[in-house]
């Protein structure tokens, strides 16, 4: 990383003022974190996983849900928590778990490599 060491805020819960330097906290590179804006333990711990077929990005965990977006096969997400909802079969298997991958954006597990066919992320 380029630039001055900036160090970055950490919020989680009651938990305040734990700080670290930006190149020893790894975020996926669509972040933007402003000078002094918090930061969420949950982008800080973050992987990033690919999707294996093109999917449709829903507005909450299930296809009931509106459809907010689209993610190609090859795109790579990162999973800020999971939650049990409609149960799914894709191309990874069936499974009633939904990655959260942004605000009121979550797409089936079974559409991510996440290298399980359990929970990788904290429940939201």
């Amino acid at each position: 990383m380029g630039g001055p060491r900036r160090p970055f805020h950490v919020e989680h819960g009651d938990t305040r003022g734990i700080t670290m330097s930006s190149e020893e906290l790894t975020m996926p590179a669509t972040a933007d974190v402003a000078d002094g804006a918090a930061l969420t333990i949950e982008a800080a711990t973050a992987r990033r996983y690919a999707i294996v077929e093109d999917v449709n990005v829903r507005s909450g965990p299930g296809t009931a849900y509106d459809k907010v977006g689209r993610l190609s096969a090859g795109t790579f997400v990162t999973i800020g928590c999971q939650k049990p909802g409609e149960t799914v079969t894709g191309p990874t298997g069936t499974s009633k778990i939904w990655d959260r991958i942004g605000s009121g954006r979550y797409v089936s597990d079974t559409y991510v490599r996440t290298g399980s066919n359990g929970y990788v992320a904290p429940r939201c």
